[in-house]
């Protein structure tokens, strides 16, 4: 078990290796990763270490968020995060400390977690994968999303049926991705592949939890 920290998705580029070989990446752009709670067995029951990054505007603070930030000595964030960690995950850290770039390593596996990007109302056919009817003239199916099932047996629609429905912004993780490479000075991770979520929007990098094979 070990921590991570929160970043902000930038796009994707490619980079070349000194074979020549391209290498799609994510950029990954980590703002300091400001603690804002240091917790331990004795008091809360386990152990972890809580985080904001960004900034946001005093109005959009509640009064118990405030009362948290100021005890913790750190400007309020975007949000809270907080990582389960060890006894060695915890050495040096602080209340009022940060956690940059440095924390993951040139050729580290890990895991990225985000909300995907929102695709609003969708039919079967973009949603499920479903096949379209034919498009000739004569067709009176050309996207709909086919049976529900019969009518007498069983005589209901079974659970988990593809249909249309609200599509995307959902929590995905995406495991075992390769740290390509780490920008110390600038505070940018580079990952081999693509991450959930729109430009912008903020993901979650954490030691990966399964051995790449």
């Amino acid at each position: 078990m070990a921590i991570g920290l929160v970043g902000k998705k930038c796009g994707m580029t490619r980079i070349f290796t000194e074979a020549g070989e391209s290498i799609p990446v994510t950029v990954v752009e980590v703002h300091a990763n400001r603690i804002t709670q240091v917790k331990n067995t004795d008091v809360d029951g386990y152990q972890a270490i809580q985080i904001t990054t960004g900034t946001r505007r005093d109005s959009r603070v509640t009064a118990a968020q405030k009362g948290h930030f100021a005890k913790a000595g750190v400007a309020a964030g975007r949000g809270v995060w907080e990582f389960r960690a060890n006894d060695s995950d915890l050495e040096g850290r602080v209340i009022g400390g940060e956690i940059l770039a440095d924390l993951f390593e040139q050729g580290q596996m890990v895991d990225v977690t985000g909300n995907s990007k929102g695709k609003g109302f969708q039919g079967a056919i973009k949603r499920h994968g479903q096949s379209r009817g034919p498009m000739a003239h004569g067709s009176k199916f050309h996207r709909h999303q086919g049976s529900n099932g019969s009518a007498t047996t069983p005589g209901r629609v079974f659970k988990g049926k593809g249909m249309p429905g609200h599509m995307g912004s959902k929590r995905i993780t995406i495991q075992n991705l390769e740290v390509v490479r780490v920008d110390v000075e600038n505070n940018v991770i580079l990952v081999k592949g693509a991450v959930p979520g729109p430009k912008k929007s903020l993901v979650t990098l954490k030691e990966t939890v399964k051995a790449a094979k």
